[in-house]
């Protein structure tokens, strides 16, 4: 009795071993969005008597269902409609193509085959967005900052930054040649992503940003040449000129209009003991002219 209790008991744990195995199978599969995504079957043909079920979520939604001995080959767009018009069943092998996806589709697939085999395969699908190319520009304010606490200009550095936007589940680094200098990843939606980074003027290595996510890249090369040719002290006085140039340039302005007004005011005395003088002889109207400038000979000329 004993022994036909043991060997019960290492049967059924033989069979509980076969089938987890059998539904523990869990396949990883990426894809960019937009892009098609194949969830295939390990059999070349279905049998007549089998039953293939497609679940999606941790809710083991339906979404797609073949039995053949019912002629019965069906794809639902689940309860949100989430894939509406996404997904192509192939009847003979059973496998699930997903078209045009996107985050919404990504997750957890289960398919079923229930026949006289029973057998389950598990698929987590990952979708990344496309990668933009990574943008590099110069900090002028690192290197505002960092000319006016350096006493050698030869000593100071180009501060660059290298920045994406809406991006997720992605990783931007900086590389001196094949060399990680620095790196920050997020696995946030629809974030900004910036990365600082700081050479020599004279600097003659190369550099790289560099967005990657598991299944793609993009790299921007740093040309410093063109970047940090111009010398922040040399740009501080280009600065300076320029404000200097626009203060004068107003309080010439000011000077103008002042006199400006000065000598209407002189033009419009004289012009009114004319008027007191001659009477109605002189038809002359103060608004019809303009006073434009006062010469040295005290002519005056007028605008209309």
């Amino acid at each position: 009795m004993f022994q036909m209790f043991v060997l019960f008991w290492l049967c059924w744990c033989r069979l509980i071993s076969v089938f987890v195995a059998l539904t523990d199978e869990i396949q990883s599969v990426s894809v960019i969005e937009g892009n098609s995504v194949l969830l295939f079957m390990d059999v070349t043909e279905i049998q007549d008597d089998d039953n293939i079920l497609w679940k999606f979520g941790a809710d083991h939604i339906l979404i797609a269902k073949i039995n053949r001995h019912r002629k019965i080959f069906s794809t639902y767009d689940g309860p949100d409609g989430r894939f509406r018009d996404r997904l192509k069943l192939d009847n003979q092998t059973g496998s699930l193509t997903i078209t045009d996806i996107t985050t919404q589709q990504a997750g957890h697939y289960q398919l079923q085959i229930i026949g006289a085999k029973w057998s389950s395969k598990t698929f987590s699908v990952s979708v990344y967005g496309h990668l933009p190319t990574p943008n590099i520009t110069r900090d002028y304010s690192q290197n505002l900052s960092s000319s006016s606490s350096s006493s050698s200009s030869s000593q100071q550095n180009c501060s660059l930054v290298c920045s994406v936007v809406n991006v997720g589940h992605v990783t931007l680094s900086w590389y001196k040649g094949n060399s990680l200098l620095s790196s920050i990843s997020v696995s946030d939606l629809s974030i900004s992503l910036s990365l600082p980074l700081e050479v020599e003027y004279q600097d003659k290595n190369s550099y790289s940003c560099v967005i990657n996510n598991p299944i793609s890249n993009q790299t921007t090369h740093l040309d410093i040449t063109q970047l940090c040719h111009t010398h922040p002290v040399a740009l501080i006085v280009l600065i300076t000129a320029a404000g200097s140039l626009l203060i004068v340039a107003a309080v010439v302005m000011c000077c103008i209009c002042r006199k400006c007004r000065k000598t209407g005011k002189e033009f419009n005395y004289y012009l009114q003991i004319l008027i007191n003088a001659f009477g109605s002889d002189i038809q002359i109207s103060i608004q019809d002219f303009k006073l434009c400038c006062f010469n040295r000979s005290n002519y005056y000329s007028y605008c209309s």
